[in-house]
């Protein structure tokens, strides 16, 4: 499986980041890895497994290895001009791409140009990219995840790739009639979208042949990383830990749960857990109810760090929305975070954000605690 952010997700998350401060985190800034997560490298089946994933405690938190992106070895130079029709049926043509802007809610984009070796044009960047190397470029973006046309224009990018995840669009249409070619690229719901999100930006820089090889790359890593993950899932699926992914803004009050086709189900499926929210039916992304979360009875809630940490860690948590102490979450204080810049970035760390996962419900040990 492979997976984009949703549009819904999107449409949420800039509604939460516009009524609260911008992530704290910036570019760079984390801490190491491997302070973080001292076994954040290590292959699962190596760690140290709880017994029973559904009544395992405590918080941890999911890591990454590294937060740098590797390069594909391909360098061959950028076949232009090209012309391609893009998500939004333009045909747009690209003649330069020595200034590249890659935008969108999650980084996955700009991720993407990295992987495939063009991180040396890139110009700037959006709030939600924070991986090694783009410390030191400028945010265009601002109130969250709005796009600021004034500071684009003063980048003088050759080419915008982005989706339909950060606008408004009307922003992309200013920047159009300024003469910038924007290549708007397919928003997708699952993990298995992610050959077609790089065969997209691929073709829109003129590097065919890099995009195949960061495809076949991706696909055998993540292959490699559900194989992992697959040897110690509960063959019996009763026994398979129930999760909900969580998106809380604390200071603007935004508490959403996102299901079936949200995108977090599959995240959810490909560690082998069993996302309760599409089981009650919960479809897309929508505000939560004590009732929903009571009936969904999730034995781990999913959340982005940022959110976590905005209520205050699990006890804030706990104390804001009373109905998390009526599930077996609630009572086991299991939640896993994640950063906000990775959790749902997927692209080319889709196998590593899938192995930080696992980990952190498997071997809650691995990961320093939230609390």
């Amino acid at each position: 499986m492979r997976s984009r952010l949703s549009p819904l997700i999107a449409a949420v998350v800039i509604f939460g980041l516009t009524g609260c401060a911008a992530p704290t985190a910036t570019a760079g800034s984390e801490r190491a890895a491997s302070d973080l997560c001292p076994a954040a490298a290590v292959q699962l089946s190596d760690l140290a497994l709880v017994d029973d994933v559904r009544t395992a405690t405590g918080g941890s938190t999911a890591c990454l290895p590294s937060h740098a992106i590797s390069s594909v070895s391909d360098t061959t130079t950028p076949d232009l001009p090209v012309t391609i029709t893009d998500a939004e049926r333009r045909d747009v043509e690209i003649t330069d791409v020595s200034r590249i802007l890659p935008i969108d809610i999650s980084g996955t984009i700009a991720a993407t140009v990295f992987a495939l070796g063009l991180g040396a044009d890139v110009v700037g960047r959006d709030s939600s990219t924070t991986f090694d190397g783009t410390q030191d470029l400028p945010v265009v973006t601002k109130a969250g995840h709005a796009l600021n046309p004034e500071a684009i224009l003063e980048l003088a990018p050759t080419v915008i790739l982005t989706d339909t995840t950060i606008g408004p669009k009307e922003v992309r249409q200013q920047l159009r009639d300024a003469g910038i070619p924007i290549v708007v690229i397919s928003d997708e719901l699952r993990l298995d979208n992610t050959d077609q999100l790089i065969e997209e930006v691929a073709s829109a820089l003129g590097i065919q042949s890099r995009g195949q090889e960061l495809i076949a790359q991706v696909d055998t890593d993540l292959d490699t990383a559900l194989a992992e993950i697959a040897e110690v899932v509960p063959a019996d699926e009763s026994d398979r830990a129930r999760m909900l992914f969580l998106y809380v803004r604390g200071s603007a009050n935004v508490y959403y749960i996102f299901g079936k086709d949200s995108g977090a189900d599959s995240l959810i499926e490909a560690v082998g857990g069993i996302d309760v929210a599409s089981e009650i039916g919960w479809e897309g992304n929508k505000p939560m109810t004590a009732e929903a979360l009571v009936a969904a009875q999730p034995d781990v809630l999913v959340m982005m760090t940022d959110g976590l940490e905005s209520v205050g860690g699990i006890d804030g948590l706990i104390e804001r929305v009373p109905a998390v102490a009526e599930t077996p979450a609630g009572v086991n204080r299991r939640v896993i975070d994640m950063a906000d810049g990775e959790i749902l970035s997927f692209g080319p760390r889709s196998p590593e954000i899938i192995r930080a996962i696992a980990r952190a419900l498997y071997a809650p040990a691995s990961g320093e605690s939230a609390e």
